[in-house]
C-alpha cells in the first residue's frame, strides 16, 4: 500500500504539484470515501474524487515494463498507484467488480486516467501512450463501504458482473481507433462506470448516431475525448478566395460583409454558429494591433462568426471595429464590394444541436453574430421548439440586428424577448426597443424563470459568459447544456502547473531559438512565428510564445490539445494512437510540415 501528499517538482522550466510519487507504508491505513489516509492528488480536476479513489497497478506490470523498459529500479507506487497487486490483470478486472480488502468494500470504476506526470515519475515522457497502447494501464476504485486496509491483505471479490467489460476493453474502446457502436452500448449499459467515461462514451455514440449512412466514420476523430471532433470536417482545406458582394452597416460599430464564390455556385451550407477564418494582406507594413504582432509582412489572420443564414448561397461575417485592431480596421476601411478575400471553411464545435427542448440565445454585443445563425436556422425550419432570446447592448445605435432578430422571434410559435441597454440614449424606447436599463446580468437572468431543460448558447465577454453560466447553473440547467463561445484566445489549460506557465504575459515572440523555418500562425492571438527545428512540437512553440494552450498527457493520447489546423499539414513524432479528426492537429506530437495556421 502506498500513499503520498502533493509536493511540488521541477519539470521544463515550470513547478508542478502532483501527488504521483507514493512511497509504501506498513500497518493498518483507513481507506475512505475519497482518499487514504495519509494519500492526496495535486490536482483534483484530473484525479481523485468518489470514483477515483484508489488507484490499483499490477505486479505482473512491474515485471512487463522492467522488461520492456530495461529498468531494474522500480520500487512500490513507482507508477503512482496505492495498492500495488499481485494478480488482478487489465483484461480479467471487470467495471462493477467488488472486492473485499481488509475491512473495505471497493468497486472498479473506470481505467487510469491517461496523463503526463506518470512520465514524471517514471522519466519517460512516452509512458502515458505506453500504458494505453499495451494495453496495461491500471483501474480505480471507489470505495462502497470504508475501512482499514493493510498491506498483505487477502483481495476477496464479492460481487462480479458476468456481462461487464473488463478495464482493458473499456480503455482500448475510447483510446484505440475503432470505437464499436456495440461495444460503446454495451459499456453504457455497466450502471458503475465513472460519470466522466459515461460522458466520453455517450459521446462517442452520438457521434456515430450522426455519421452518414453508408460511410467509415473516417476523419471523423474521437469525439469521446476531443470536443473539436463533435463537429463536421471542413469543407475544404486551406484558404479559397471568394468574393465581397454587399456591405452592410448593422450598427455603428458593426459591419456585414456578404461573401460569395467567383463564379456564383454556392458555397457549402456551415453549421448554424460556425465560424471563417479570414487571410488578409498585411496592413503596409503596421504591426496588427493585437499584442505584441505577427513579425513584419506577415498577414493578418483571424475568425469571424456567420451571422446569416446557414443554407444561403452566401456567407455574411459581421465585424466590430476594434479601436487598435488592424484586421476589423482593414475590413471596415479598406475593404469594398468586388474585393477579394482568402478564407478558410466554416469551423467550429459551437453550432446550434439538433433537439425538440427549449433554446436560450445569448450575448453582448457583437456576440449576437453566431446565435443570429441560430436563430435564422430555427426561423426557417418553421420550429416549434421555445425560443428565448436575450441581449445586452449599450443603446439603440450599438445594437446590431435588431429588426432582424425582431423579425425572426415573429415567425417562430413561441418566442421570448428579453434585452437589456445599459445606456439607453433619449431616442430609444422602452419596452419597444429594449425590455430593462442596465446590463445583461446574472440578477436579471435568474429571474426570468427560463426553462431548466433548455440548451443555452452563450456568446460575449469572457466575465458575461462566467456569470450567465453560473446564473443558469442556479436556475437548473445541466452544464452539458450551457455551450459558449469565446472571442480571442481561450482560457489555457496545463493541469497541474503552478508556476511559470505564462499566465501573466501577453503572447510574444519566443524569447529563445529564434527559427528561420516555416510561418507558424496562431489565428486567435494574431501572432506568425518561424519554426524551429530546436523545437520538440506545435505546443512547446506555443508555449514559448505564452499562447493559451490546452494539454494533458503530451504524448497524443488524450486528444485535449486537438486543434483546428487552418491551413498547411504536420508530421507527427510519434504517431498518434487514434488520428484527430480530418482538419485537426494534436500539437502535443506534431511538428508542421510547412506553413501552419493553428485555431490558437
Amino acid at each position: 500500500m502506498n500513499v503520498g501528499m502533493p509536493q511540488d517538482v521541477a519539470w521544463s522550466g515550470r513547478t508542478v504539484r502532483t501527488g504521483v510519487w507514493k512511497r509504501a507504508v506498513t500497518g493498518p491505513r483507513m481507506v475512505r470515501r475519497l482518499n487514504i489516509d495519509g494519500d492526496g492528488q495535486g490536482d483534483l480536476a484530473g484525479h481523485g474524487g468518489e470514483s477515483r479513489a484508489v488507484l490499483v497497478y499490477q505486479t505482473d506490470s512491474y515485471r512487463y515494463w522492467a522488461k520492456e523498459l530495461g529498468r531494474d529500479d522500480f520500487v512500490p507506487g513507482q507508477f503512482g498507484e496505492n495498492f500495488t497487486v499481485d494478480g488482478l490483470p487489465d483484461d480479467e478486472v471487470r467495471i462493477g467488480d467488488r472486492y473485499r480488502v481488509g475491512g473495505a468494500v471497493l468497486e472498479v470504476s473506470q481505467p487510469r486516467v491517461t496523463c503526463y506526470r506518470v512520465g514524471l515519475r517514471m522519466g519517460e515522457p512516452r509512458m502515458a501512450a505506453l500504458l494505453v497502447s499495451h494495453r496495461r494501464p491500471g483501474f480505480y476504485l471507489r470505495v462502497v463501504t470504508e475501512g482499514e486496509v493493510e498491506a498483505g491483505q487477502e483481495i476477496v471479490k464479492v460481487h462480479s458482473d458476468p456481462a461487464g467489460m473488463t478495464v482493458a476493453e473499456i480503455d482500448a474502446l475510447l483510446y484505440l481507433p475503432g470505437h464499436p457502436r456495440d461495444g460503446v452500448d454495451r459499456a453504457l449499459r455497466v450502471p458503475a462506470l465513472s460519470p466522466g467515461w459515461r460522458t466520453s462514451l455517450e459521446a462517442l455514440r452520438e457521434q456515430a448516431d450522426h455519421q452518414p449512412a453508408g460511410t467509415s466514420g473516417a476523419g471523423a476523430g474521437n469525439a469521446g475525448l476531443a470536443q473539436a471532433a463533435s463537429g463536421p470536417p471542413p469543407a475544404w482545406a486551406g484558404f479559397r478566395p471568394l468574393t465581397v458582394t454587399r456591405i452592410r452597416a448593422e450598427s455603428r460599430s458593426v459591419v456585414s460583409l456578404w461573401l460569395a464564390a467567383a463564379d456564383g455556385s454556392p458555397l457549402p451550407p456551415p453549421l448554424p454558429g460556425q465560424a471563417l477564418t479570414l487571410r488578409l494582406p498585411p496592413r503596409n507594413g503596421e504591426g496588427t494591433g493585437d499584442g505584441e504582432g505577427a513579425g513584419d509582412g506577415a498577414p493578418l489572420i483571424r475568425n469571424y462568426s456567420l451571422s446569416g443564414r446557414p443554407g444561403a448561397a452566401r456567407y455574411r461575417i459581421s465585424v466590430k471595429r476594434e479601436p487598435h485592431g488592424a484586421a476589423s480596421g482593414l475590413l471596415h476601411t479598406r475593404v469594398s464590394v468586388g474585393d477579394t478575400l482568402d478564407v478558410g471553411a466554416p469551423r467550429g464545435t459551437f453550432f446550434l444541436r439538433d433537439g425538440e427542448g427549449p433554446v436560450l440565445l445569448l450575448s453582448a454585443g457583437v456576440g449576437a453574430t453566431p446565435v443570429m445563425a441560430m436563430l435564422h436556422a430555427l426561423a426557417d425550419a418553421r420550429s416549434a421548439r421555445q425560443v428565448w432570446w436575450l441581449h445586452g447592448a449599450r443603446d439603440g445605435t450599438e445594437h446590431p440586428f435588431a429588426r432582424e432578430s425582431r423579425a425572426l422571434l415573429d415567425r417562430l410559435t413561441d418566442s421570448h424577448f428579453f434585452v437589456c441597454y445599459s445606456r439607453p440614449s433619449d431616442d430609444d424606447r422602452a419596452g419597444l426597443d429594449y425590455t430593462a436599463r442596465g446590463r445583461l446580468s446574472a440578477g436579471l437572468v435568474g429571474g426570468l424563470g427560463l426553462p431548466a431543460d433548455a440548451d443555452a448558447y452563450l456568446c460575449g465577454p469572457t466575465a458575461f459568459m462566467s456569470d450567465l453560466t453560473a446564473a443558469l447553473g442556479s436556475a437548473g440547467l445541466d452544464g452539458g447544456r450551457i455551450h459558449t463561445e469565446a472571442f480571442g484566445a481561450e482560457a489555457g489549460l496545463t493541469p497541474g502547473v503552478v508556476s511559470g506557465a505564462g499566465a501573466t504575459r501577453a503572447p510574444h515572440q519566443p524569447d529563445d531559438h529564434p527559427g528561420t523555418g516555416p510561418e507558424v500562425s496562431f489565428a486567435r492571438t494574431g501572432l506568425t512565428v518561424p519554426w524551429s527545428p530546436d523545437r520538440e512540437s506545435l505546443l512547446e512553440l506555443a508555449e514559448a510564445c505564452d499562447v493559451p494552450t490546452r494539454w494533458a498527457c503530451r504524448t497524443g493520447i488524450c486528444h485535449t490539445c486537438e486543434t483546428a489546423l487552418l491551413s498547411g499539414d504536420v508530421d507527427y513524432s510519434p504517431e498518434p494512437i487514434d488520428e484527430p479528426a480530418t482538419g485537426d492537429a494534436l500539437i502535443c506530437c506534431s511538428r508542421p510540415a510547412g506553413s501552419v495556421v493553428l485555431d490558437l
